[in-house]
């Protein structure tokens, strides 16, 4: 018999968009945390780099599009929830560059574009979160460009860092709206750091990894990991032949 689905998971799926933004940005400590993951993973990419064409999956509320600096033509904000894209419509209206934003509802793991669509795809907080992992990376090096940039933001969940910064911030700012903070978590973080890097060393070479706060490649002294590597198709084709 098939079961039916948590209606606590139901009501927070339905007010996601409403209540993300106050559990994660509410504090000006909490802005300032995670406004210094947005960074980590721009940091590499300023206004004299121009990539043509950008996919952003699991975009959410558009949290992440005003720290982006380099230049583009286009940039593709996706996510599968509707209700928290338009959230980052409204909030995006006044932003710099927002008449080159496309906003497309759609699973972050399946992207619907042909071969080598994009020179960029970023993917911020949302990897975590993504059964079989491995799928999406691949299906995400298969839409970039030859050459083109995967650039991937990921919470050091369970670090000790991590697993202390989310009882001081936002375990509490949840827990105050009725949120059942552990049991979303339970089901949002599928994915641990140390499993997700192992996989992405595993299909990419020579990647350009960051760690904040501290330059060291520590999952339990750290908050956030980013990594940032160009795609070579050749190389990871063979990688993907050796699995078989």
């Amino acid at each position: 018999m098939r079961q039916q689905e948590d209606g606590a998971w139901l009501d927070y799926r339905e007010r996601f968009s409403r209540v993300y933004d106050g559990s994660n940005y509410s504090s000006p400590v909490q802005r300032f945390v995670m406004g210094a993951s947005h960074r980590l993973i721009e940091r590499d990419f300023g206004p004299e780099r121009y990539l043509s064409t950008i996919l952003e999956v699991g975009a959410g509320t558009g949290e992440h599009f005003p720290y982006v600096r380099h230049r583009y033509d286009r940039y593709f904000m996706t996510d599968l929830d509707p209700k928290a894209l338009e959230v980052a419509r409204k909030k995006l209206a006044s932003w710099p560059g927002h008449e080159k934003i496309v906003f497309e509802t759609q699973e972050g793991s399946q992207a619907p574009y042909a071969d080598n669509t994009f020179d960029r795809v970023v993917a911020v907080h949302i990897l975590e979160h993504i059964c079989q992992p491995q799928l999406a990376i691949k299906e995400w090096a298969r839409i970039l460009k030859p050459g083109g940039m995967l650039s991937i933001l990921i919470p050091t969940d369970p670090g000790i860092a991590w697993r202390l910064g989310r009882h001081l911030g936002p375990r509490k700012n949840a827990l105050a709206q009725g949120i059942p903070y552990d049991y979303v978590m339970a089901r949002e973080h599928v994915n641990s750091c140390n499993s997700l890097i192992a996989l992405l060393r595993f299909y990419f070479k020579n990647p350009r990894e960051s760690w904040w706060p501290f330059p060291v490649a520590s999952m339990d002294l750290n908050l956030f990991f980013a990594f940032n590597a160009s795609v070579d198709k050749q190389a990871l084709q063979s990688v993907v032949a050796s699995e078989s």
